[in-house]
């Protein structure tokens, strides 16, 4: 029996998912051991495509990982350890999603016709209903079942930004009624610069917690900014308010400790990013900045800015298929990114881990440690 692919994709507090692949639909085992004992177990025939749930965790324990026919490695290790829950009682839940590109055809494109030869493009197979409505749909089935108090979807709504895609997503997400709130990327911003540019700055008052949305687009382009006005918004927001703060915008940090580059940024413009990080280190509430535009997980901290945790979270559209639960609670909260795990969605998932000539994968998941955190406030 041939197990290859094996992921140890999700860790949290009392759960943890692993996914594989083997060549026909063959009954593989795996189980967790503590402390030498056996602790949960899992066997399942369904596959190519397979999904190992474990439940009922204990926060903060260090557990092996046995997956029949896999060899550990940096994508599955011999152990992992339940992220600790932070202290006191559960504030909220939240969820994100971002990169979902409602209109899009194809992927493994990047612009470039040189970069495009490196392949394979993808698209969906005829007959079967496009990829960012499989993806999306899935996402938002486990999002309801999450039954989270906010959900942000974190800019990239659209291919193009036309008025069709935006209501595509629209009817999709609307689904989720009220608690759904989003802002636009730099594909939405493609057609008309002045598409859904009413959105942010905005703040979402939930039980304990404030999350704050940044618009970091520059209408026409794909790099980055954050005006004057919105890092005074957000300052005036921290200040006047007493619970934590998460923020959330399309475009990642620019590395405050690397020197500025000699050609503009792809995400956040160097000065625009030290403007943000000021107020960050100012305002000691702000417990966290959450992006996507990068396709990948990782999470990068700056002494400067107190080392509070500046995430981007893969894409909802292809591999990983992600999304981002936060379980905020007096103490602190925690990060887990999932991935989308209906059929067809891991039928996608699995076409489009091998884009760009097999290194996709490496890039868009990024360290465990970087998917799944917790952080203390």
């Amino acid at each position: 029996m041939a197990v290859r692919d094996a992921e140890l994709m999700t860790v949290g507090p009392d759960d943890a998912v692993v996914t594989f692949l083997t060549d026909d639909h063959d009954a593989v085992g795996a189980a967790l051991l503590a402390d030498g004992e056996l602790a949960a177990e899992w066997r399942g025939t369904e596959g190519p495509v397979h999904v190992a749930r474990f439940e009922g965790l204990h926060p903060g324990t260090t557990y092996e990982l046995h997956v029949e026919g896999a060899d550990p490695d940096d994508w599955l290790p011999a152990t992992f350890t339940t992220l600790e829950r932070p202290a006191g009682r559960l504030l909220a839940t939240v969820a994100t999603a971002n990169d979902v590109h409602f209109g899009e055809y194809e992927c493994g494109r990047v612009g470039d016709v040189l970069e495009d030869e490196i392949g394979p493009v993808l698209r969906s197979e005829p007959g079967e209903p496009p990829y960012p409505e499989v993806m999306n749909g899935a996402v938002i089935d486990e999002m309801l079942a999450l039954d989270p108090d906010a959900v942000v979807v974190k800019g990239d709504l659209t291919n193009v930004g036309s008025e069709e895609e935006l209501q595509a997503f629209l009817d999709a997400y609307g689904r989720l009624g009220p608690r759904l709130h989003w802002v636009r990327g730099n594909h939405d911003a493609m057609l008309d610069p002045n598409l859904a540019a009413d959105r942010a700055p905005c703040s979402v008052e939930l039980d304990g917690v404030t999350l704050a949305v940044l618009d970091t687009v520059i209408p026409g382009i794909d790099r980055g900014q954050l005006s004057a006005d919105q890092v005074e918004w957000l300052d005036d927001l921290a200040g006047s308010t007493a619970g934590p703060v998460l923020v959330f915008g399309h475009h990642h940090l620019w590395n405050l400790d690397a020197e500025p580059p000699g050609t503009e940024y792809f995400g956040i413009n160097p000065a625009d990013s030290i403007a943000l990080a000021g107020v960050v280190a100012r305002r000691e509430n702000i417990a966290g900045y959450f992006a996507g535009h990068t396709h990948r997980n990782r999470v990068r901290q700056f002494a400067g800015a107190r080392h509070v945790p500046f995430c981007e979270i893969a894409c909802t559209k292809d591999y990983p298929g992600a999304w981002a639960e936060y379980r905020v609670y007096e103490g602190g909260y925690t990060q887990v990114v999932h991935r989308a795990l209906s059929p067809a969605a891991l039928a996608w998932t699995e076409k489009t881990r091998h884009m760009f000539a097999g290194l996709y994968r490496d890039y868009a998941l990024g360290p465990l440690a970087e998917r799944c955190f917790t952080y203390r406030f």
